[in-house]
């Protein structure tokens, strides 16, 4: 990263606060070691907060910790991104403790309250098949593995099937950041950056290609995704097309002159320190720099804003994912850092949350 006194790639939380894991206690599944854990606490308002794809569940869910503890259980409705989006104190005044389906602690995240996390862990998955698919496929033989946590029990045994095909696999260790070895966070693929040199390709195991497009943002080295529920494996993505779009949207705002920094309240993705400094190099150059808080943040709440362009200081997945939808360029800190020629276009930088 161009420029000494911007670290447009780390997070640790709100200004001030210091992590603090010892709040949060992980489970492998929903059963009688989380409802014991919660009942040995004798919680009296407990919130619930599930990702979308297990909303279908959610009532029964609620009422099972309703028996098993005494507790009242609330719901959280919103819609939730990750373990980076916590409920907020008005979204569940008087709980004493959260109770999040589907995602893994963030070591270095601060939490507000205790936070049990439940991470839906599963084996399935015949390795043998997915092995045999991934062969299949002609995979280079120098595979990088990276998995979702729901799917990281897979991991080793999949690391032993294909080594019988002949591949050579490599688990990398992530920052601090990520919570275990081989996982994908949407802001932070660490344990793939740091074995570039070792490797020719990557295997992302999970569902969906939220985690390959953003794996495959993270390095140069081609990515492919094997789902272990179809068996399925995804051609390799096309980084060169996807970087081209981004470096387009980097040129469109090069002519910005009023700029939106954009800073979300969210305990894992507030970064208003850097938020400041890179409103601070804009001004720098006589233009205009508006910070702009939020929470969940919707195109039309900047819909009709007199601004040229946005830096999101939030999750990167905005600008990357979503940029679309907004009626003026978003970009990540290292974009703008290219905007304003203080780094070079390429190679590219994703950026990542440590």
């Amino acid at each position: 990263m161009a420029g000494p006194s911007v670290e447009a790639d780390k997070v640790s939380g709100p200004e001030g606060a210091p992590p603090s894991s010892s709040r949060s206690s992980v489970y492998r599944e929903v059963g009688p070691e989380l409802f014991s854990d919660l009942r040995a606490a004798k919680y009296r308002r407990i919130v619930l907060q599930v990702p979308a794809g297990l909303t279908r569940n959610f009532a029964s869910l609620g009422e099972e910790i309703r028996t098993a503890t005494g507790a009242q259980v609330v719901h959280v409705t919103r819609a939730c991104f990750g373990a980076c989006d916590p409920p907020s104190p008005s979204e569940a005044p008087g709980a004493q403790a959260i109770v999040t389906l589907g995602h893994a602690p963030i070591p270095n995240m601060p939490l507000a309250l205790p936070t049990y996390f439940v991470e839906m862990r599963t084996s399935e998955g015949d390795v043998q098949r997915l092995a045999g698919s991934v062969s299949r496929a002609g995979l280079p033989r120098r595979l990088g593995l990276v998995a979702s946590v729901q799917h990281l029990e897979l991991l080793p045994r999949l690391e032993v099937a294909l080594g019988a095909q002949g591949f050579e696999t490599h688990v990398g260790g992530g920052d601090r950041r990520l919570a275990y070895p081989g996982q994908a966070l949407g802001c932070n693929y660490t344990t793939a950056q740091g074995l570039e040199g070792e490797v020719d390709g990557f295997l992302f195991v999970g569902t969906g290609l939220f985690h390959p497009l953003g794996l495959a943002f993270s390095v140069e080295r081609p990515v492919w995704a094997l789902d272990p529920l179809q068996v399925d494996v995804t051609p390799p993505l096309d980084r060169e097309k996807m970087v081209q779009k981004r470096l387009l949207t980097i040129a469109k705002s090069m002519d910005a002159r009023r700029w939106g920094v954009l800073v979300s309240s969210f305990a894992g993705q507030d970064r208003r320190a850097m938020a400041s400094r890179l409103a601070e190099k804009a001004t720098e150059r006589g233009w205009s720099a508006e910070v702009l808080i939020f929470d969940r943040l919707d195109p039309r709440d900047l819909t009709g804003r007199d601004l040229d362009a946005y830096v999101s200081t939030a999750c990167p997945r905005i600008a990357l994912d979503d940029g679309s939808s907004y009626d003026r360029p978003v970009l990540t800190p290292p974009e703008f850092l290219s905007a304003l020629g203080e780094r070079p276009l390429l190679p590219y930088r994703f950026d990542t949350f440590h």
